[in-house]
């Protein structure tokens, strides 16, 4: 009989099986579709093993990589290239994001690339705004935002920062979940730009985020190999309708099912292998955020192979670009192609290659307090703090 049976396949729910199978325990993990890690997963693009999903991880709080290293893949963690990410605003030439920030939030308003994005109008009264006495914090980014700085920098440049990195606009995203210690932050500091500054300051130097050499989604059949080596047995194609006909105590890691009252958010990504040379410059960085009402569709743009060393090589001298759509293109590749070329600012007369692809992002789960969840439901997007929370609801489990 099994101690703990748990629902779902995804990063979470292998993370927690895992911990739990390291502890002795019996776990049978129960996935409905034919494959392990949901979102994260190989895409097969001209020859090219490419991530379908996430491409990297936070490294803030060290979980994923203290999962790696347990894994034995801590050596092939890599830094993305040290160029600059650009924004697409509504209007005008795209420009680099400002060095100095925390999701876009700037550490100083009046600063010239930060004026190069919102103007120098909207810039002073971001700087008048955040010199008001901090009362109580805000429960989201977005009324933060718009209270210290005001709409036009939400508007302009926090947001599709945001965006980008957690796929909601900062009205949806908790403070607490956009920064452990900002809301103290900025309570201490006295000012939003000076929470942003202090909290930089205290980051680690190098890249805030990495990726792994070959994919993120190697960790995906690492955590299986890992578990089953531990005892721990993995179902395929088995859907549970009824917690409690489970054996052992039931962990939820499987998306909430979409309602009309809570559809979840579908995320398309379009991926492009192009043959360019104007490209081998990095004309845009790593890649772009756009703005809501820039024109072009794609609301983020990801020049892959100058971001990571390791794809660059692997592509020999072709060039990997992701578009991804929070609105489904009526011709997703040539929607893609049109929007990288006006991004991009070069035109792109030969693919190679492309792939769509799609996935929802569940509604946050509304789930009875006895039953235990983890997963993108309930810690959020990003792999970093799917990782965590999985490890921490192993260990309460284990201390029952």
């Amino acid at each position: 009989m099994a101690d703990f049976s748990v629902v779902g396949g995804g990063v979470g729910g292998l993370v927690v099986a895992r911990r739990l199978a390291a502890s002795g325990a019996s776990v049978t993990v129960f996935e409905a579709s034919d494959h392990l890690g949901g979102t994260i997963a190989q895409l097969d693009l001209g020859g090219l093993a490419l991530d379908a999903g996430a491409e990297s991880f936070a490294v803030r709080g060290g979980a994923v990589e203290a999962l790696l290293a347990e894994l034995g893949l801590a050596g092939d963690i890599v830094a993305p290239a040290p160029r600059p990410a650009w924004l697409q605003p509504v209007t005008g030439d795209a420009v680099p994001l400002p060095a100095t920030a925390l999701l876009g939030i700037p550490a100083d308003p009046l600063a010239d690339d930060v004026v190069r994005v919102v103007g120098l109008a909207a810039a002073g009264r971001a700087a008048d705004l955040d010199a008001r006495p901090v009362g109580e914090v805000p429960a989201t980014l977005g009324a933060l935002v718009r209270e210290r700085h005001g709409a036009e920098m939400l508007d302009r440049l926090v947001a599709p920062v945001v965006h980008g990195v957690h796929s909601q606009h900062p009205d949806e995203l908790p403070v607490a979940r956009a920064h452990p210690a900002l809301a103290d932050a900025v309570v201490s500091a006295g000012s939003l730009s000076g929470a942003v500054a202090r909290l930089r300051a205290a980051a680690p130097p190098g890249a805030a985020v990495a990726g792994i050499r070959g994919g993120v989604n190697r960790i995906v059949p690492a955590l299986a190999d890992d578990l089953e080596r531990l005892g721990g047995a993995i179902r395929l194609g088995t859907r549970i309708d009824d917690l409690a006909a489970l054996e052992g105590a039931a962990v939820v890691a499987a998306p909430g099912v979409a309602t009309p009252a809570a559809p979840g958010r579908r995320i398309d990504l379009v991926t492009l292998l192009v043959e360019q040379d104007e490209l081998d410059a990095a004309p845009r960085g790593t890649g772009l955020l756009v703005a809501a009402g820039a024109p072009v569709a794609a609301r983020a743009l990801t020049h892959a192979t100058a971001k990571w060393g390791w794809l660059r090589e692997a592509a020999g001298g072709r060039h990997v670009i992701r578009l991804s759509y929070d609105e489904t293109p009526a011709d997703p590749v040539a929607a893609a192609v049109a929007d990288a070329q006006t991004l991009l600012g070069v035109r792109l007369p030969v693919v190679v290659d492309a792939a769509h692809v799609f996935w929802v992002r569940p509604a946050a789960a509304s789930v009875p307090s006895d039953v235990v969840v983890v997963g993108e439901t309930v810690a959020g997007s990003g792999l970093a703090g799917i990782v965590a929370h999985a490890e921490r609801t192993a260990a309460e489990l284990l201390s029952r």
